[in-house]
Formats: structure tokens, C-alpha cells, sequence
């Protein structure tokens, strides 16, 4: 994970949603997912261009099967988009940065 991403894991996702005043991005993905190494160094630029205004965390599928399972990731990467706790957006698949920044910038 890059300095400016989270790493998320079952045991403080909720706290981490729950208590988040900014915007919280969420990458599901895993390490042998193709997809998935695509789409992560653009939610590292994003977290970077977003810089505070938006928090950015990763969430590795295969280590955090709990959370994955109760919003029924059964795609990766899956990305989710909470503002005040609550998820406003999901986005599942490989999106370009601009499509990706676009859906982020629409919740916030």
C-alpha cells in the first residue's frame, strides 16, 4: 500500500466507516488479480490528488473475507464509496482514471 491509502481489515473497517468525517474510498482486491493491479496505482493517485478531502483504503479480499462478504464482493476489484457512513456508490470492475474520479467526485 502506498503512504496515502489505509489498510483496511475486518477488525476495523466499521470503525474506520463509522467514524470517518471525510468521504472513505474502499479498494477490494487481491494480489493475484490481474484487474486488480490496473486499478490500484490509480486509487494511490487519487488518494494522493485527493489528499485529506477524501480518505483511500484498501481492502486485501483474501485476508478480510468477513467484510467482503457483507457487501457480497463476489467481483474484484470492487470499489465502494461511503460519505456519513453510509455506502453511496459501488463500482466493480477495471474503470479508467478519469471515469473512477468522475463516480468519486459525484458522492462527495
Amino acid at each position: 500500500m502506498g503512504e496515502s491509502t489505509l489498510t483496511i481489515s475486518d477488525a476495523d473497517f466499521e470503525t474506520l466507516v463509522a467514524g470517518s468525517a471525510e468521504p472513505l474510498v474502499v479498494d477490494f482486491w487481491a494480489p493475484w488479480c490481474g484487474p486488480c493491479r490496473l486499478v490500484g496505482p490509480i486509487v494511490e493517485e487519487l488518494a494522493v490528488e485527493y489528499g485529506g478531502a477524501v480518505k483511500v483504503g484498501k481492502v486485501n479480499v483474501d485476508d478480510n473475507q468477513v467484510v467482503a462478504a457483507r457487501f457480497g464482493i463476489s467481483s474484484i476489484p470492487t470499489i465502494l464509496i461511503f460519505k456519513g457512513g453510509e455506502l453511496k456508490d459501488r463500482i466493480t470492475g477495471a474503470l479508467p482514471k478519469p471515469a473512477l474520479k468522475a463516480r468519486i467526485d459525484a458522492v462527495i
